[in-house]
């Protein structure tokens, strides 16, 4: 009956998402249909799909784990500081801006961004490698934890897993594109709510309740990591200054990350902005919050976990192993819809990128709409068979290269794009050297991390702290670097920043979704 309980829910949750993906055929007929989907999405879905390619497995049972056990209840910071930070801070600087100058501009993607914002094509050219480079990686990342959770619920061989979630998720962004992963981001997104609430609520009763649970946790002492008393249950935890590390890169790095902001090229309105940004919000406080305040008692199952041998991603499995099956049900598809929202981003992101930015006009002359969604739902199809044989590889041998690589990804992709980025929305000075320099020096670093690490003072060995270090550098280093180099022509940026010229009435509340048909 058990088993039953729990392929019956599975068996739902696939219908649907297949289901999804063919009604949204319709609205994946052109290019800009099927990487933006028209530029129409509406703030619901924009919040819920931000939310979801922002929170995959990594976090759940990852990161979760992780800084759970290393700084107890503090960890919850990294949750916040994804709601304020990452989501309300973004949507708040990023979403109009980007929204209006992308339509003016005429990009789909970040690198086409670039080009046309700092007129090189160079620029496309550089960026687009470097988001190849590293996407296909974290890509990887997101099978990540699969294979613990569905050895906990299921006797499954973890291949099979990985491979039916890829197939699964290939099917409905190929039929559907950009909608499709919308709309199934947003139930997904709802089913990641509902789940991690129930799961938290479990977890404490299981310890006695909320209080009695950290009475517990204050009570846990471990003289490697702090000789304070009840250091595990503190307001800034062990290690407070690794802590903001962490929530710098997890939440800042957002600003930077192609499949994060690509989010709000699609929103249909300035209207729809403010809507999005309170719901994508309070997503993230109860999401990544959760998450993070449920891996911060990961110490009071410390007799069922073996960091040494186990790893942290044995944690979060281990807290759920004596839930009923009906919440491991919960769980399993919980995870199974973070993993397949932030999938569907990242290879529709990479497909777009490689198209539109590599292969058309410098590979491929000429092609034509219907060429450029054949070729982009064949990257798709590549970029999973290859994230997937990462995994497996990952998984089945002792290759910790991928691993590595894996780590770095996001502080590489946030370190390089971030500040050219939010300079490029808003200052006209920004200069090309600037971007490049940006460029350059995070993914020097971050490859350097891991070929080099010993070599890096002790702070910036963890990947966290030194992508962290390569964002707020490229905050530095772009404008410093722009002041000391030739200004960028006048009349190209004049027109570049017309789009925010535009005068309305106080009454006018929607610049955005009428600007075309001006």
């Amino acid at each position: 009956m058990d088993l039953f309980i729990k392929l019956a829910m599975l068996a739902v949750f696939f219908g649907m998402t297949i289901g999804i993906g063919l009604y949204c055929r319709k609205h994946a007929t052109d290019v800009n249909g099927f990487v933006l989907g028209g530029r129409s999405v509406g703030p619901w879905l924009t919040a819920f799909a931000y939310g979801t390619s922002y929170f995959s497995a990594v976090v759940f049972v990852g990161y979760a784990g992780q800084f759970g056990w290393k700084y107890g209840v503090a960890a919850t910071w990294a949750g916040i500081g994804n709601a304020l930070l990452g989501s309300l801070m973004a949507w708040g600087l990023l979403g109009r801006r980007t929204r209006i100058m992308t339509q003016h501009l005429n990009s789909a993607t970040m690198p086409q961004f670039f080009s046309e914002r700092f007129n090189s094509p160079a620029l496309k050219t550089a960026s687009s490698v470097v988001i190849f480079i590293f996407l296909i990686p974290y890509t990887a990342s997101l099978y990540n934890g699969l294979s613990r959770l569905f050895g906990m619920a299921f006797d499954i061989d973890y291949s099979v897993c990985v491979i039916v979630m890829a197939i699964l998720t290939a099917i409905y962004v190929i039929a559907g594109g950009y909608m499709a992963t919308a709309i199934n981001d947003f139930v997904q997104g709802i089913i990641m709510i509902v789940g991690i609430i129930a799961v938290v609520g479990a977890v404490l009763k299981g310890q006695g309740g909320f209080m009695e649970a950290l009475n517990k946790l204050a009570q846990v002492n471990d003289p490697a990591v702090s000789t304070a008393p009840g250091v595990f249950a503190s307001f800034f935890g062990p290690e407070p200054v690794n802590l903001l590390g962490v929530v710098l890169l997890t939440s800042l790095g957002t600003w930077g990350l192609p499949q994060m902001v690509q989010k709000f090229y699609a929103i249909k309105s300035e209207q729809a902005i403010t809507k999005g940004t309170i719901i994508s919000t309070v997503f993230a406080a109860l999401v990544a919050g959760g998450c993070y305040f449920l891996g911060g008692f990961g110490r009071l199952f410390a007799d069922r976990v073996d960091i040494a041998t186990q790893g942290y991603d044995a944690i979060i499995p281990a807290m759920l192993s004596d839930l009923s099956p009906f919440l491991i049900s919960v769980v399993v598809v919980l995870v199974l819809s973070a993993s397949m929202s932030t999938l569907s981003s990242l290879v529709l992101t990479s497909s777009s990128t490689l198209t539109l930015d590599l292969i058309k006009d410098k590979m491929v002359k000429d092609m034509d709409e219907k060429k450029q969604l054949l070729v982009m739902r064949a990257l798709i199809v590549v970029f999973i068979l290859i994230s997937v044989v990462l995994a497996i590889i990952q998984y089945k041998s002792s290759v910790t290269f991928i691993a590595q690589l894996m780590g770095v990804s996001w502080g590489a992709l946030a370190g390089a794009f971030l500040a050219p980025f939010i300079f490029g929305l808003y200052w006209k000075r920004t200069t090309v050297a600037s971007v490049w320099t940006s460029f350059i020096f995070s993914t020097v670093v971050m490859l350097a991390n891991i070929v080099f690490k010993g070599s890096f003072p002790a702070i910036l060995q963890s990947p966290i702290n030194a992508g962290a270090l390569c964002m707020i550098a490229g905050l530095v280093l772009v404008p410093v670097v722009s002041l000391f180099t030739a200004a960028p022509e006048k009349a190209h940026v004049d027109a570049v920043f017309s789009c925010y010229d535009r005068t309305v009435t106080v009454s006018v509340t929607d610049s955005i979704g009428d600007r075309a048909e001006e």
